[in-house]
């Protein structure tokens, strides 16, 4: 490697079912991260804008096909009858040393591992009756739906990685958000910015 360049970034990875707060955890974090060296990465998905609160690129499922076909996502995987994909622009972001937060999915974990070294995976998890009235209040799926999810949730082991980092946010925003917020700026000995009122 040329000395003169940096070491690559991180890729924290966070991944945990719909309706652990990943999204929200995220925000948190990005309003919060002061002047450390992070980047937040975009989630292009096959589903309306509005369909929730999440944030994230709608494309069309022809779209997206012609933009994979293109070679514009550095990570893309299929959930729940939607695909989802990661810009390729967080190549060049880990090149120059810049650590990047990706809301990734869990089922893809091995195969992001396999692409980016410095991967660190970050699980969140809930309980499955916070879970259930997270997924209600939302009002995206059916009953039937929520259900299937919970038991999707319940049923697939936790990851096994040696950086792997857990939190729980069954609690306030604030507990897991503060928590995450020092692992993304730990690295660099940035101190972290309160959002101002």
């Amino acid at each position: 490697m040329d000395a003169s360049l940096p070491p690559p970034g991180c890729l924290f990875y966070l991944i945990g079912p719909s309706g652990a707060g990943k999204d929200s955890l995220i925000e948190y974090a990005r309003e919060r991260i002061g002047g450390a060296p992070v980047r937040f990465a975009r989630r292009y998905i096959t589903r309306e804008a509005d369909a929730g609160d999440e944030q994230h690129v709608a494309v069309s499922p022809t779209e997206f096909a012609r933009m994979l076909e293109s070679g514009l996502f550095a990570l893309h995987w299929r959930a729940n009858g939607l695909e989802y994909g990661i810009g390729v622009e967080i190549d060049a972001w880990l090149v120059a040393g810049l650590d990047v937060v990706v809301n990734g999915s869990r089922a893809y974990l091995d195969e992001a591992a396999r692409r980016y070294p410095t991967l660190c995976p970050v699980l969140i998890e809930v309980s499955d009756e916070v879970l259930a009235e997270r997924l209600i209040a939302r009002g995206r799926e059916a009953p039937a739906e929520i259900r299937a999810r919970i038991a999707r949730n319940r049923a697939l082991p936790r990851p096994e990685h040696p950086a792997l980092e857990l939190f729980h946010n069954d609690g306030e925003l604030s507990e897991a958000g503060d928590a995450l917020l020092d692992v993304f700026v730990r690295r660099h000995g940035v101190m972290r910015h309160s959002r101002r009122a």
